[in-house]
């Protein structure tokens, strides 16, 4: 079975309070992940989208909604002992962090810079897509600061990038924070736990290196562990 994945923006203020989770209560579940970006596409990152044979699927949610959040993100910050600077984005270029991110994953940065980005941008309210500030985080992390604040006019990352939009729509992603585990699916914060529950189950069932001695030879050819009960 594939690894679980985490879809998380460095946009969504529900991702940031999924990653605060993740890293703090479920430390074990955030290393077993694969942690894949959601972004909104500029025009650009469309374009190689839609040649590409997929589909960004999102719905741009109202005054309304968006108030509403303002005060649940409060709420939820605060129960967590968070406080939130709220940003002020005025024409966001979203792949501008996003990225930045591929490159700080290349060189092995990529939680330690998804956590510098939601600290400026949450934390002190910075506009994470003004490449002033990633070359900000990139200096913090001892990475090249004019290639991650530049990222976004690199070819062959855009190109990178558009891989990881179609994985979004390949894995049917539509809002974040987004978990999969097989066909198993999870939306929003309120979720990680049945996450984390499935997950850490399915951790308990893999033999440990101590348990390999005792069990049957393993033909050439089989299933993969997977759920109790059942194949991967």
């Amino acid at each position: 079975m594939r690894q679980p994945r985490f879809y998380f923006s460095l946009r969504s203020p529900y991702s940031w309070l999924a990653w605060h989770d993740l890293s703090t209560r479920y430390p074990d579940v955030a290393d077993a992940c694969d942690w894949r970006p959601f972004w909104e596409p500029d025009e650009h990152s469309e374009q190689l989208l839609t040649k590409a044979g997929g589909r960004f699927v999102y719905t741009a949610m109202s005054k309304e909604k968006h108030l509403y959040i303002l005060q649940d993100v409060r709420r939820l910050a605060a129960e967590r002992g968070l406080t939130v600077a709220w940003p002020a984005d005025r024409e966001p270029v979203w792949e501008v962090p996003h990225l930045a991110y591929l490159l700080a994953e290349r060189a092995g940065r990529g939680r330690e810079f998804i956590a510098a980005a939601y600290r400026a941008r949450f934390g002190a309210g910075r506009d994470i897509c003004d490449p002033t500030v990633v070359a900000d985080l990139a200096g913090e992390l001892g990475l090249d600061p004019g290639e991650l604040s530049t990222a976004a006019d690199d070819p062959e990352l855009r190109a990178a990038g558009t891989g990881k939009l179609h994985d979004l729509h390949v894995d049917g992603v539509f809002g974040v924070p987004y978990f999969v585990r097989g066909y198993d699916r999870y939306w929003g914060v309120d979720r990680l736990p049945a996450f984390v529950d499935l997950v850490r189950g399915e951790m308990a069932t893999v033999p440990t290196r101590t348990d390999l001695g005792e069990l049957a030879p393993v033909p050439a050819r089989t299933t993969d562990w997977g759920h109790a009960g059942g194949c991967g």
